[in-house]
């Protein structure tokens, strides 16, 4: 199994990066936390990773941190979670947001992740609030009117989409981030508050 990955970043989208390791490229799936933080094409990247083997496929998803990595294994343990939820969990609420608000049982603000609905949310309060509990010295981290959209816009809209978001709720956050930060936010930037504005 694939433990650890030490390479050059060959490309990066919002959920997947590739790594060269010594020639070769490894296709890994990444939350958003850690494609913020991997940097530009051909920066060296280190990553620790969970290996997901099944019948047909064998699939890697990496993480900066072990906290991320653990509470991805902890996600994927609940039934009806598998590894692809699991990585858009963590996407779209952080390790220091999420597990508290699973310990307290907060169900609306698990329901806002995209693809998380109530029954899902639910059974995670279940499973882990106890596992969590017993872990937590683990977890204790700490303009005017816009015109025509940009292509990082459009990217960052795309983006949003492919997380699950609709496209006009997208859109609506894109806006706002834009017209508070200005229109020359980079990409992750922009992508991160959007992200930020649509969990409120």
């Amino acid at each position: 199994m694939i433990a650890h990955l030490s390479g050059r970043l060959l490309s990066k989208q919002p959920n997947q990066i590739i790594i060269d390791v010594q020639g070769v490229g490894y296709l890994v799936n990444i939350p958003l936390s850690t494609f913020y933080e991997v940097g530009d094409a051909g920066a060296s990247v280190q990553l620790l990773i969970h290996t997901h083997v099944r019948e047909d496929t064998i699939a890697l998803f990496g993480f900066r941190t072990s906290k991320e990595k653990q509470l991805f294994e902890q996600l994927t343990s609940v039934s009806g979670i598998g590894p692809k939820l699991g990585v858009t969990i963590l996407s779209g609420m952080s390790v220091d947001e999420l597990v508290p608000a699973i310990r307290q049982g907060n169900l609306a603000r698990l329901t806002s992740i995209p693809g998380i609905g109530k029954k899902t949310a639910e059974r995670m309060v279940v499973e882990l609030r106890d596992k969590l509990s017993k872990t937590e010295g683990v977890w204790a981290e700490t303009s005017s009117p816009l015109e025509a959209t940009s292509q990082v816009q459009d990217d960052a809209i795309s983006a949003l989409i492919n997380l699950g978001y609709p496209k006009p709720s997208a859109e609506h956050a894109i806006q706002k981030v834009l017209l508070a930060g200005g229109p020359d936010q980079p990409f992750e930037v922009l992508l991160k508050r959007s992200l930020q504005e649509l969990s409120k």
